[in-house]
């Protein structure tokens, strides 16, 4: 087991649940596997339960931490293990093309808070061009919504424009048991990898985003009447897209060419 919280109390508005189950920690770490001279940062850092792994492995390591406390102690509890480079910051507002140069790529990884999982992927899909791959421990709910398939309850916004910008691959489940305290919810490790060669052509990646979000921002109701004021019948047709459908039918590849379509009038 890692370090109790003894001298820390779990803040709710960070989100804070610390993993504390070796047997988890290991399979992450193994899934992970990190290599000496690989850029790493891990966001959230915590109580070092990954880090006390990852930075013997790599020798050097950049971690993110918005809590104060935590980062504080963090020096101390991995004192000796390598080189540690502590940001604290917020993760959300974080510029992390700072942490590389000369054509690198960023490997990120971390046990990400619920209450920001979401934000804090599409920040990261900004800084995509700079990032290899992305483990990340999350709500169960959320890594089901990162890889959903068309046609199905999970399958929305956060769906498509990950799976535009990235492959999507799960790697394990993590029970509420496994964190100090444990969650109401269950968790698990999923593996993001940005395209090197994107099936995708996008011709306007903003137009893309809106597009989807509009699409999905009422989702019960029609593509015609989600996107009036966006797109015509001419353009659906011209894609081959029926306007009666809802979002949630289209894959990422024919709201890609939906998107194409528009970019013509813009």
């Amino acid at each position: 087991m890692t370090d109790s919280l003894q001298g820390h109390k779990a803040r709710k508005r960070f989100g804070q649940n610390f993993l504390e189950d070796d047997n988890v920690i290991q399979n992450i770490i193994k899934s992970i596997a990190p290599q000496v001279g690989q850029t790493v940062v891990e966001i959230g850092p915590g109580l070092g339960a990954l880090t006390r792994y990852l930075l013997p492995a790599l020798q050097k390591l950049h971690v993110v931490e918005l809590d104060r406390d935590l980062a504080a102690r963090l020096p101390h509890t991995l004192a000796g293990l390598g080189e540690l480079h502590l940001h604290q910051a917020d993760a959300l507002t974080f510029d992390f093309s700072q942490l590389v140069s000369n054509g690198e790529k960023l490997r990120v990884v971390g046990n990400l808070p619920y209450n920001i999982s979401t934000p804090l992927i599409f920040h990261l899909l900004n800084h995509s061009h700079i990032i290899s791959d992305m483990a990340f421990m999350l709500q169960k709910e959320v890594v089901d919504r990162l890889g959903a398939e068309p046609d199905t309850a999970d399958y929305g916004r956060l769906s498509v424009m990950v799976q535009y910008r990235c492959q999507v691959d799960w790697l394990l489940a993590v029970p509420p048991e496994a964190f100090n305290p444990a969650p109401k919810v269950q968790s698990a490790v999923v593996k993001l990898t940005p395209w090197q060669n994107s099936p995708y052509n996008c011709a306007n990646e903003a137009l893309l985003q809106r597009v989807v979000s509009t699409a999905f921002n009422q989702r019960r109701k029609t593509l015609r009447n989600c996107l009036k004021g966006l797109a015509e019948d001419v353009d659906f047709e011209a894609v081959g897209i029926n306007p009666s459908l809802r979002a949630e039918v289209l894959s990422v590849q024919q709201f890609v060419q939906l998107s194409n379509q528009l970019n013509n009038h813009v």
